[in-house]
């Protein structure tokens, strides 16, 4: 692997997803960094600086995993949902390089926290969903895991260990900004797995150690840092190995899905009795966008036009 050769403003290095693969460790990974797009999110809600960050988090965790879809169409859905947590719900899908999400929590419950509340005063006892949505083949496959750690990272380490049988290191960053984010997942890839359980890969491969070992290396700053070529971090962390193949980088923006021709397409969906039910007394259906943060009035008549 040789090192690339920076060419490029600041603002280059920001929303985009760069994969990687390293063969001679049986290894994959994704970096991720998140710039303007994370802006345009957050921008639609005033959150509190404790539910930025963790929504901020989930939103490179989630363009983490979006960006392994193979399905050009597919969409990775996050939920986390909560017993008795500050937050009550958070939203987080990929489809296509677009990002979206939102938080639901308790204000009243937050402003009476001491100090910068963790992962079980956010969320209580609560669980991380991961659904992959395959556009082209039609399936769908959800992981569910309990959200326990110390980190959002922590809780998706576990998801990968439980329910894809697969060793993982994930790491999130968030700078003291808010406004960059950052992330990197590394995965072992089994080889010759037929026939024999991915859970006994870490003793069958030793390898992986090797390269983990060497991607705890990376620095929250180096994740957030705007000036630093996303794979100029993979030439800091795996230059002395054999081969890194570095794949093409994916763009990555704000992209919620509600407009008003998609949120009419919907409501006409529904029998006209049903639609009926929905309006006000104005003749209006008022559909409330959680994502971005809106309310479509939608003209009865519109619907059935």
């Amino acid at each position: 692997m040789t090192s690339p050769i920076a060419t490029h403003s600041a603002t280059a290095h920001l929303d985009q997803a760069v994969g990687f693969t390293i063969p001679a460790r049986h290894a994959r990974g994704r970096l991720v960094r998140l710039g303007g797009a994370l802006d345009a999110i957050l921008a639609a809600h005033a959150y509190p600086a404790p539910i930025a960050r963790t929504l901020s988090e989930a939103l490179v965790l989630t363009a983490l995993l979006g960006a392994m879809l193979k399905d050009a169409e597919g969409q990775l859905t996050l939920q986390a949902q909560t017993e008795s947590g500050i937050v009550d719900l958070m939203v987080c899908d990929y489809r296509g390089g677009d990002l979206r999400g939102y938080v639901r929590f308790d204000t009243e419950r937050l402003a009476a926290e001491q100090g910068l509340p963790d992962l079980c005063s956010l969320f209580g006892k609560g669980y991380l969903a991961i659904t992959f949505d395959q556009a082209a083949s039609q399936e769908r496959y959800q992981g569910i895991v309990p959200l326990e750690g110390d980190s959002l990272a922590e809780a998706a380490e576990s998801y990968f260990c439980q329910s894809e049988q697969i060793p993982s290191l994930v790491r999130l960053s968030v700078n003291d900004t808010g406004h960059i984010a950052g992330g990197i997942l590394l995965q072992h890839l089994p080889e010759g797995e037929e026939g024999r359980e991915r859970l006994h890969t870490r003793l069958d491969h030793p390898e992986w150690e090797h390269v983990k070992a060497l991607a705890v290396t990376t620095k929250a700053s180096e994740l957030t840092d705007p000036a630093l070529p996303l794979d100029d971090l993979l030439w800091r962390l795996f230059h002395e190995e054999e081969e890194v193949r570095v794949l093409g980088a994916v763009p990555l923006a704000r992209g919620c899905r509600c407009t008003e021709a998609h949120i009419r397409s919907v409501i006409a969906r529904f029998p006209e009795d049903e639609r009926a039910e929905m309006i006000d007394e104005n003749g209006v259906i008022n559909v409330d966008c959680e994502f971005c943060s809106k309310v479509f009035p939608i003209s009865f008549n519109d619907t059935t036009a």
